[in-house]
């Protein structure tokens, strides 16, 4: 029997917001003309466009095989398992190179591969990225892995009792939460309740601090006082950044939490402006959507050849070399 098809709901979260702030026509291909673009008689463009989406850069690479590796540490030390480091880095290691032979032949356009992985934009677009880059890429893994089992982090959650694990990255099926009626995806890497009785989240990062990530571990703090029913001025925030070694703790206040909500009124109400129709998150047409003017960021852009800006990056880009 065939199963009823997916309803494109309207959501919020933070790598929305950045879609829609960067890029208006980028965030329309992403959200709305590639839906449906996973079903085996979707038109060829559609196709494409869910492809591209799902391409990864380098950087979010690196990033989301440290998450995906620290997600199974935490699960095995909450299981009573233990963990061997070297064998860790080795797991990681060869999980690159299988993905990395994989994207380089784009098999992503014929085959399923795995979830959380699909191929690197670099390989689409030929970008000349050199062999010592490629391995700098996974030394930005390997020292992220290097600086967490030296850290804290192994002694604090090994001697958590059961009742005190929340959750290690639930995904997109199970971390949400509602705020002004809407649903708000807000996944936090790890939550747990301290010894004092106060649930921590943490979010790790690879890369290095920039705006917006206060705000994002914010909206932890609120998804967890939400889910699990604390009062939300008791939620404690850090985030932690791994290859620079740094851990930064985020103020869950009245005053941050009222920053927060209007961020997100403001944002919902921008993106809602661009509805045909609210209530079927139903948008207006492609022109509504203006694209950037910016090709600096065209040029991180998976859409820059459906968006015909694919042959002015390169041209950007050979001026510069």
């Amino acid at each position: 029997m065939r199963r009823p098809p997916l309803s494109n709901d309207f959501s919020w979260s933070k790598s929305r917001h950045e879609k829609f702030s960067e890029c208006l026509r980028a965030y329309y291909l992403y959200y709305y003309r590639s839906w449906g673009g996973w079903e085996p008689d979707a038109a060829k463009d559609v196709r494409e466009l869910y492809v591209l989406k799902k391409l990864a850069n380098r950087f979010t690479w690196a990033g989301s095989v440290v998450h995906e590796t620290l997600k199974d540490v935490l699960l095995d030390w909450r299981a009573g398992r233990a963990v061997d480091p070297a064998a860790v880095e080795a797991r990681a290691r060869k999980l690159m190179q299988d993905d990395f032979r994989h994207s380089r032949g784009k098999a992503y356009w014929t085959q399923k591969y795995r979830k959380q992985f699909t191929g690197l934009v670099e390989h689409e677009y030929a970008e000349p990225v050199t062999d010592e880059t490629w391995k700098q890429n996974f030394e930005t893994v390997r020292s992220a892995l290097s600086w967490f089992f030296a850290s804290r982090w192994p002694r604090i959650s090994q001697a958590l009792k059961p009742a005190q694990w929340l959750e290690v990255d639930a995904g997109y099926d199970f971390a949400h939460f509602s705020l002004d009626g809407l649903k708000v995806f807000a996944i936090p890497d790890f939550a747990y309740v301290d010894d004092d009785g106060a649930p921590v989240v943490v979010d790790w990062k690879t890369g290095k601090y920039r705006d917006g990530y206060e705000e994002q571990v914010l909206g932890y703090a609120l998804y967890v006082a939400q889910r699990y029913r604390f009062p939300v001025e008791k939620v404690r925030a850090s985030l932690v950044y791994l290859n620079e070694g740094v851990e930064k703790d985020v103020t869950v206040d009245p005053a941050a939490l009222d920053s927060f909500r209007e961020h997100f009124a403001t944002s919902v109400a921008s993106m809602r402006a661009l509805l045909k129709d609210p209530a079927t998150n139903t948008p207006k047409d492609a022109e509504a959507f203006v694209p950037t003017e910016d090709l600096n960021a065209c040029a991180r852009c998976v859409f820059r050849r459906p968006c015909g800006r694919e042959a002015a990056v390169a041209r950007a880009r050979a001026e510069v070399a």
